[in-house]
Formats: structure tokens, sequence, C-alpha cells
């Protein structure tokens, strides 16, 4: 199997934050790690296939954010969000705080072609003012070819001549993030990583992102409590006063 830099290389640049999980929450829209730091991610591959269970369930907490992080290598998607949560809560978020990302992307997209990977809520805004919008998606529920909205595959298609790529950090979950960071490098893109499963590492940097999106959390005790009790959303509506935007570039 092809290695896993990418995963690799952000929990070895990381690990000097390596410290014991004070708490998970695998929630139905997001999963939290509490470590050094508050750590988010999407989470991805609900509903479990029964016997598809995490390992180590209920032993969790006795482990280390490092060791829990190698969770992000798996294929049940389930362990992969806790992984990538982990990652996160070894990180402490760097950059300008409370910079509006989607409004940046919106401005800047004016008469671009535009490829965004993941159905962000800004799409509407974006192909009003852009001169193409291509949207990826991986729930073929959200599928509208009509309106550009089309199966992730298709990367390699709608790419090429994009002046913005933007990336949902999700993609770290189910491993597609470091395939669409080779593909966005072919092209002259400024290429931007969003959503509040980001790691906010340099390492992707050094993959060929521009700009990196993501969240600082403020409060872990709170956003854990609101995962467990459902929480649909990781934003600054639904968490007040308990996360921060942030902005690498």
């Amino acid at each position: 199997m092809k290695e896993m830099k990418l995963i690799d290389d952000l929990i070895t640049a990381n690990s000097g934050n390596d410290a014991p999980v004070k708490d998970v929450r695998a929630g139905v829209s997001w999963t939290c790690v509490h470590g050094k730091f508050g750590g988010v991610s999407k989470t991805y591959g609900l509903p479990v296939i029964h016997g598809n269970y995490t390992r180590d369930l209920g032993d969790l907490t006795n482990k280390t954010t490092a060791e829990l992080a190698q969770y992000s290598r798996s294929w049940n998607l389930v362990e992969a969000s806790i992984g990538v949560a982990a990652i996160n809560s070894m990180i402490k978020p760097q950059g300008k705080k409370n910079f509006n990302a989607q409004s940046f992307i919106i401005e800047e997209s004016k008469n671009k072609k535009v490829t965004l990977v993941g159905k962000f809520p800004m799409i509407d805004d974006i192909r009003s003012i852009a001169k193409e919008l291509w949207v990826l998606e991986s729930d073929p529920t959200l599928l509208n070819p009509k309106k550009n909205i089309i199966t992730e595959s298709a990367a390699e298609y709608v790419f090429p001549d994009s002046d913005i790529i933007v990336i949902t950090g999700s993609t770290l979950i189910n491993k597609a993030l470091e395939r669409y960071l080779e593909l966005a490098r072919l092209e002259d893109a400024f290429t931007i990583i969003l959503g509040p499963s980001t790691p906010m590492s340099d390492v992707l940097f050094d993959y060929g992102a521009d700009m990196l999106a993501g969240v600082e959390i403020l409060n872990p005790e709170a956003v854990l409590l609101k995962i467990s009790q459902s929480g649909g959303m990781i934003n600054s509506k639904v968490c007040k006063g308990e996360i921060e935007y942030r902005v690498l570039d």
C-alpha cells in the first residue's frame, strides 16, 4: 500500500505537543479530541457497519494524542476522524484571527475559474461572479451536474486551468487530500484548505497549499459537550466564544 506521507509528516511535525488524551467525542457531525489543545474534525463513516467498531473503544483516554493520531491512517473512517482530530489537538493554530476566508474567496473569484472540493455554503455567491465554477462532492445525494456539482473523482478533469482551488480539510480523513494537493501543484492556482478539520500546520505549505483557513478551539470542554449532544456545525454562531477562526498563509 502507498505510504501515507502527508499524515506521517503532520504527526512527526507536531509530536512535540503530544499529551495525554483528556477526552474524545465522536458525534454525528463532528469529532473532538482534547489533548494539549482541542482539535476537531468532521465525522466520516456513519452509520457504522455492524462489527466495525473503533479500536480500543472505551480506552481512548488511556492513550496519548500521538498514539491516537495514528488512527488517521485507518480505513475505518470514524477511526480516521478521531485520528485527524487528534492531530489537530497537537497544533496550536497561528496566523490571522477572525479573518473571513469565505468572503476572501468570494472576492477573489470574480471572472476566474474556481474549483471547490466540498459543497461549501458560499457556492451561490461564487457562481454569481466567477467565470466558471466546479464543485467536487463525495456525497452522491448532493450531486447536480446541471450546476457543475459532480463526483470527486473528476479532479483530474476540472483542476486544469483553475485560478482558485479550495479543498475541504476533511479530505485528510478519507486520504484524498494528498492527491488533491498533488494535482493542484500542477496548476498555477491559488490553493486554499478550508474548514474546521484543517490542520493549521506549515507542513501543508510544503505540499503546495497557499492558505490554511481553520479554527482554534478556545474552550474544548464546551465544544466537546455540544458535539456529544449532536452539534451539527462548528462555527462562531453555534460555538460563540468557544472557537476562533484562524488563517495562515
